[in-house]
């Protein structure tokens, strides 16, 4: 019981990141607009950059790619919230009722590492060059938030050695 409670502690860890972050997102659009923007616009790399041309300067545009992403962070939060209340309902079940709870926190926390992984290390980082700017530079950021979902998917994913009913002290 002890790890399937650990696991769903995890996930709502990760369930309460993704909808502050998709909160503050949609009750501050105007803040991290700024982020997507510069980004987006390859302002503030490193000057002759001949990457230049992938610049997006069309506001149409960036802002359609920020409401892409805060639209991922919350279905990200929604997926690992339904996967936790999924979890919850299995927790004294057997390890198979258990194991097709998770799907859902699985889904979101697969959603969650691909948002920060994909969106911003690899196209905003790479694609965008954000990593050449030293005032929007968000790599560091999205490594240690697609890392957690990374590690808290690996462990979820574990399956349970025992079923609850099954347990013994030893």
């Amino acid at each position: 019981m002890t790890e399937r409670l650990a696991k769903l502690f995890a996930v709502a860890s990760m369930a309460l990141l993704a909808s502050l972050v998709s909160f503050g997102n949609l009750t501050d659009y105007g803040s991290n607009l700024q982020f997507v923007e510069h980004v987006l616009r390859m302002d503030t790399t490193f000057p002759g950059n001949a990457n230049m041309y992938r610049a997006i300067t069309s506001p149409m545009l960036q802002h359609l790619g920020y409401d892409l992403i805060i639209l991922l962070e919350t279905v990200t939060a929604l997926l690992c919230w339904v996967g936790v209340i999924a979890m919850c309902r299995a927790m004294r079940q057997e390890n198979a009722v258990f194991a097709r709870a998770k799907r859902w926190a699985i889904a979101g926390l697969t959603l969650g590492y691909l948002t920060w992984q994909v969106c911003f290390m690899t196209i905003g980082g790479e694609w965008f060059g954000m990593w050449q700017s030293q005032q929007w530079n968000g790599t560091e950021s999205a490594f240690r938030f697609f890392m957690t979902f990374l590690v808290i998917l690996i462990f979820v994913t574990r399956a349970e050695t025992h079923p609850p009913s099954l347990r013994t002290t030893a």
